[in-house]
């Protein structure tokens, strides 16, 4: 179960600071939200956190990224660009967004095109025309029945393969293979307690809300899983995050 009462350990030269939005919890229950049963087990937090996870964070973290992108670079550059022919047919085979990254700093954040050209149109009629369609949003910022989504995007994003491009945002060092999802500056005035966390370090192509759960969470519990990943990230959790990451799109769950 997902307990936030790890963070109050940390010493006060932690650059992360928490802040309790609403009631104060109450004696039988002392976590900042309510327990979550995940599909696999959370990371134990690790000791020396400020020191450890910095080191890790400055430097090899990033070198880390480049081995790893140079090794599976021959590999997946044929199927990315095998993937996105049918969207050149189309004429753009390619979708953009700009996310907030580390720092506040903007970028463009790549996909495979999955959705349709009036997207935005679509998801505004579905939600003005179903109420239930709507909360779900409200809570999730996904549908379960998109709209939006063309056939081949489905298997795109069930696979996961859609975010391949986002390798070009690891290359220029915009983003990391692994860290908490990329934000929309919407999406970041949400996260309450776990902006400053999500600031912190580069978001990812996986992480760790997204093998713990993934769309069976809500945005808060999703804000939760970064704060911890911002407070324990290590090379071992990422190898941990990137071999349940493999798991999960093998297994379709993507």
């Amino acid at each position: 179960m997902l307990n936030l009462e790890f963070v109050k350990q940390f010493p006060k030269s932690s650059p992360y600071r928490v802040q309790q939005i609403g009631p104060p919890p109450s004696r039988r229950s002392r976590t900042v939200m309510p327990p979550i049963q995940s599909t696999y087990p959370l990371y134990p937090a690790a000791t020396g956190v400020a020191s450890t996870s910095d080191r890790y964070r400055r430097g090899l973290k990033r070198l880390f990224d480049l081995l790893l992108l140079a090794t599976l670079a021959p590999l997946i550059v044929p199927v990315v660009l095998l993937l996105a022919l049918p969207g050149m047919i189309a004429g753009a085979p390619f979708y953009g967004h700009v996310r907030v990254g580390r720092d506040g700093r903007r970028f463009t954040c790549w996909k495979l095109r999955t959705m349709v050209r009036d997207a935005d149109a679509a998801l505004v009629r579905r939600l003005q025309a179903d109420p239930h369609a709507a909360e779900q949003w409200r809570r999730y910022r996904k549908l379960t029945d998109d709209p939006r989504i063309t056939r081949l995007g489905r298997l795109l994003r069930r696979t996961s393969l859609d975010e391949l491009p986002q390798l070009l945002n690891v290359l220029r060092g915009e983003m990391s293979l692994v860290g908490p999802r990329p934000l929309t500056a919407e999406e970041l005035q949400d996260y309450g307690a776990a902006r400053q966390a999500y600031l912190h370090v580069l978001p990812g192509i996986t992480g760790l809300w997204q093998v713990s759960g993934r769309n069976a969470l809500t945005l808060s519990q999703r804000a939760a899983f970064d704060m911890q990943y911002a407070h324990t990230l290590s090379l071992w959790l990422d190898l941990r995050i990137l071999l349940r990451t493999a798991r999960v799109v093998l297994q379709g769950r993507g």
